[in-house]
């Protein structure tokens, strides 16, 4: 099955569908709707939102560390790259000697600070 353009969907047929997906993952794992309940703690009214599209973030992470599901969150969500002022921070870091002075260039002083 091809990857949808989310970009397109609404915000609600989104969360049908990562519920849709959570529904998928729980019955492929031959668990109950009770049976992941009972395991986390949530109520099954939980779960049901949770599958239905709706329901929190919060038991929605509950859900899928009981389901061994959290590590999916890198490729759901990757951390974003550095901003490129961060980059330029980064490399002024690293241009840095061991005395703690930045390098320069040997016709230049070093600023003063």
């Amino acid at each position: 099955m091809a990857n949808a353009d989310y970009r397109v969907l609404s915000d609600q047929e989104v969360a049908r569908r990562v519920g849709a997906r959570l529904r998928a993952l729980r019955l492929r794992q031959n668990r109950t709707q009770e049976d992941l309940a009972k395991s986390t703690a949530i109520s099954v009214g939980t779960v049901k939102a949770l599958e239905a599209g709706r329901g929190k973030l919060g038991s929605l992470i509950t859900l899928l560390r009981e389901l061994d599901a959290l590590d999916g969150l890198d490729s759901f969500l990757p951390e974003p790259p550095p901003s490129p002022l961060e980059l330029v921070r980064r490399q002024g870091r690293m241009r840095r000697r061991a005395s703690g002075k930045a390098s320069a260039h040997p016709t230049d002083k070093d600023p003063p600070w």
